[in-house]
Formats: structure tokens, C-alpha cells, sequence
């Protein structure tokens, strides 16, 4: 069947309405930050192994370069994100709390940082092996946060059939407006990377889903889009976690991804629309992934914006930049619902971070402020999960540390975070948190 048979706009049960706060940057271009004077470029900023070195220290690179190759099929490179000399591979603070093996890069001041590391790739002649291939060897991984690698989740797993290619340009997160801009200015490049994601994965067409809160780039979308049909974009209701793409694909497909499953399973491949842009971009001109958008706002900053960032610029240059006083407390990597406050500016910017947002006190920071009581069992947890999950047993089994019975009898690896549990408790329980804790311990019992 076509997609237009399937194709519809419904609402998904439960979630919540955030406020948006996108109205500060979602309408400014996106422009470009000065290059820091350091860089530090953690090997593993990817999910999967580590990258491997293949650099000396003291050597010089230009931008674009690799740094590190990848370690087997689940890993990517890494590319100097500027033309510099290696100062140090050592241990490195990261956003994350433990230190990691790092390259730090020293930029030379004189450059001009043109790219000059790369070929033009003819795509059209290449074959899905070939463009996989490509794709692993230009370090690109989901832009959307969760920095997994592009080519692996290219790959369709044996046994199924993917016959709809999903686009997500929700953005739902509060305050994020990088996947906006690039939506609008960045479209030839997005319809680009949308056809060759398709070629590799075998799609038979592929579908863009956008909050109804973009209207301009739905526009910009769909007056570029193929005669043929091939590839559609729509509209669904603004509503937090929309981006979830097991929600996206029941909302526009209906089609219901199975507990622990995969999309694929239902014939479905989905990709961030800021990765497939930078798809677009990076394969035809044979380049690298060494800089993103990254959306820096908040009341803590002068200069919001939606910035070209070199990956691995410290945070404290950045801030600097956009005119932030404040501590590292006041900072969080990615959106308020689903990201983390860093405990220090002196890490990088890597691959996955989506937004900075900077704030002048701490009690702008939600959870920071609130105090923590006994669960009162109002249900106001269970109503908003929009994966129907018992949050409240959860918390009250976390508590008991009691990690497997909510594995095997709870479904807890369903989970994927949104945060709306905690954001709707009156007890302020901090849910999400004791999620990410108990799925650490069962992943780690399991190793």
C-alpha cells in the first residue's frame, strides 16, 4: 500500500504541554562561533566502542582530517574539527562525570579553517553497501542527542523489511529550535540526505512529520519536494514527547512499535531531520562531520541563538561568546526535560549535544529548587506516560533498589526518558533520575 493510505495526524494518549520557549530563537538564522584555541575531542562522544588514535602528538592537521578510526562496525572516526597540532592524547573531563581518553587539539591561530580534507562522491552511482560505507567513514552519528551511529542504524537488521523511511522534525523539547533552522534553511540539503537515507535502507518513500508549531518549515519543506510522491511531509499536534519515534510512527502511520521492539519490525526506519541534513551536506562533497547547530538560550545568556559550533569547543569559550556569567550549575546539555546540568564549563561540545541552556539562578532550574517528599499516589505520573508504564511502581521498586523486578515485571527498558513522570509529580520525585540509575545496575549485572 501507499503511504498516503496510511498517512494521517492522530494525538497519542498521555504526555504533557510544556511551555515552548522557542520564540527567542526559532526565527533567528543560524551563524557561526569563532574557533576556541583548544579543542578536546573525547573518543568515545558516539554510542558504540571508543574511536582508535591514528595521530602522534606534536603532528599537524589540517581541518577535516581523521583523528581516530573507527573500532569495528559499531564505532565511528573522528576528524579535527580545525587546522591545528596535536597537543596531548590523555584523559579528559566530560559532560558525563568521568574522565575519557581525549585528543586535544591545539588551533593554529593564522588559519583561515577552510576544509581540506575531503573528495566529492558521485552518490548516485554508489550502491546501499557503498553509501553505508560512506557514511560510517564521515564520523556522522544521530544529531538529535543520542549520537548513535547513522550507518548502523542505515543498516535494515536481517529478517526485516523497511518500506517507510520516517523523518522526525518534531523538536519537541522546550527552548530547542536547531532542527527548526535547519529545516527552513538547510531543505535541499535535508531532501538530499532524505533520498540517499532511503536508497541505502531500501525504502520504497519517506514521510517528514513537523509539530504544527512550524508552519515555516512545512512550507519551506513542501514546496521543494519531488513530483513523484515519494516523499511526503505533515503536520502533527505540538504535544511533548511527539519526538519519540515510537509515537511519531503510530501518530502518522499507525503502526504500533511491539514492547522492546524495533521499528523496524514494522517496516519503519526513522532519522533525525538535522542527521539526514547533515547527510545531505556531508557525502556528495566527501566530508566530515566536525561541527554542528547547537541552540544556546535561557534567561543566562545575552546572545541566544542557533550557533555553527566546531565540535569539541569547550563550553566555557561558548558561553563567553554569548555573553553567559553565570556557573557551571546553571548550565544544562540538551532541552530542560530530557537533558543534564554539567558540572563543569571545561568540557566539549560533542556530536550529540543539541542545546546549551544557561541560567542566571538556580531556582530557573526546576529540579534544582525542589524539594523531594513520599510518593502520594495520585496517579498523575501514570496519566502523563505516554508509554502507559507505571511510573509510581517504579519509584517506589527504585527505591527498594529492587532493579530486576522492574526490568522483568514493569517494563523499564521501555522507558525512554521524556521526563514527563517527574514533571508532573507534586511530590518531586525525581523519576527519571532513579530510572536511569536502576537501568545502569541491570545493564551492568547482564554484562
Amino acid at each position: 500500500m501507499g503511504l498516503g493510505h496510511f498517512l494521517r495526524a492522530r494525538v497519542f494518549a498521555h504526555g504533557v504541554h510544556t511551555p515552548q520557549n522557542k520564540d527567542v530563537t526559532n526565527r533567528l538564522p543560524v551563524r557561526r562561533l569563532p574557533f576556541a584555541s583548544r579543542m578536546i575531542l573525547p573518543l568515545d562522544q558516539h554510542i558504540g566502542k571508543p574511536s582508535i588514535p591514528i595521530v602522534n602528538v606534536r603532528q599537524e592537521v589540517v581541518r577535516g582530517e581523521p583523528l581516530a578510526r573507527a573500532d569495528g562496525f559499531m564505532s565511528v572516526p573522528i576528524h579535527a574539527p580545525a587546522t591545528g597540532m596535536i597537543e596531548s592524547i590523555e584523559l579528559m573531563p566530560t559532560a558525563r562525570g568521568p574522565k575519557t581518553m581525549s585528543i586535544v587539539l591545539r588551533v593554529h591561530p593564522g588559519s583561515n579553517q577552510e576544509v581540506l580534507y575531503g573528495m566529492p562522491q558521485d552518490i548516485d552511482s554508489m550502491s546501499p553497501e557503498e553509501i553505508i560505507q560512506a557514511v560510517q567513514d564521515s564520523g556522522l552519528v544521530g544529531l538529535g542527542g543520542a549520537a548513535f551511529p547513522c550507518h548502523v542504524k542505515l543498516c535494515v537488521p536481517e529478517g526485516h523489511n523497511v518500506d517507510t523511511l520516517m523523518v522526525n522534525g518534531c523538536e519537541c523539547e522546550p527552548y530547542l529550535t536547531t532542527d527548526h533552522r535547519v529545516m527552513v534553511e538547510n531543505t535541499d540539503d535535508l531532501l538530499r540526505g532524505v533520498e540517499i537515507a532511503r536508497r541505502a535502507a531500501g525504502a520504497q518513500q519517506a514521510v517528514i512529520g513537523i509539530e504544527d508549531n512550524k508552519q515555516d518549515a512545512y512550507e519551506a519543506i513542501r514546496a521543494k519536494l519531488p513530483k513523484d510522491g515519494h516523499i511526503r511531509v505533515a503536520t502533527v499536534p505540538t504535544k511533548y514527547p511527539q519526538g519519540s519515534e515510537k509515537l511519531l510512527i503510530s501518530v502518522l502511520l499507525g503502526r504500533e512499535v511491539p514492547s522492546g521492539g524495533l521499528p523496524s519490525e514494522v517496516g519503519v526506519l526513522v532519522n533525525n531531520v538535522g542527521t539526514l541534513a547533515k547527510l545531505g551536506e556531508l557525502l556528495p562533497a566527501g566530508q566530515t562531520l566536525i561541527e554542528r547547530v547547537v541552540t544556546i538560550a535561557g534567561p543566562g545568556v545575552k546572545k541566544p541563538g542557533n550557533y555553527i559550533i566546531p565540535i569539541g569547543t569547550p563550553l566555557r569559550f561558548v558561553m563567553q561568546q554569548v555573553g553567559f556569567t553565570g556557573s557551571a550549575q546553571r548550565v544544562i546539555l540538551g532541552g530542560p526535560m530530557m537533558g543534564a546540568a554539567v558540572a563543569s564549563l571545561d568540557v566539549p561540545v560533542t556530536k550529540g549535544v543539541t542545546g546549551l541552556l544557561a541560567f542566571s539562578s538556580a531556582t530557573s532550574i526546576e529540579e534544582s529548587s525542589r524539594k523531594i517528599y513520599h510518593c502520594i499516589k495520585c496517579g498523575k505520573c501514570l496519566e502523563a506516560c505516554p508509554l502507559h508504564l507505571n511510573p509510581s511502581q517504579l519509584g517506589l521498586l527504585a527505591a527498594k533498589r529492587q532493579y530486576e523486578t522492574m526490568a522483568e515485571r514493569y517494563h523499564l527498558f521501555d522507558c525512554f526518558e521524556c521526563g514527563c513522570c517527574s514533571y508532573v509529580c507534586p511530590a518531586g520525585i525525581p523519576l527519571v533520575q532513579y530510572f536511569r540509575v536502576a537501568k545502569s545496575v541491570n545493564r551492568e549485572k547482564a554484562a
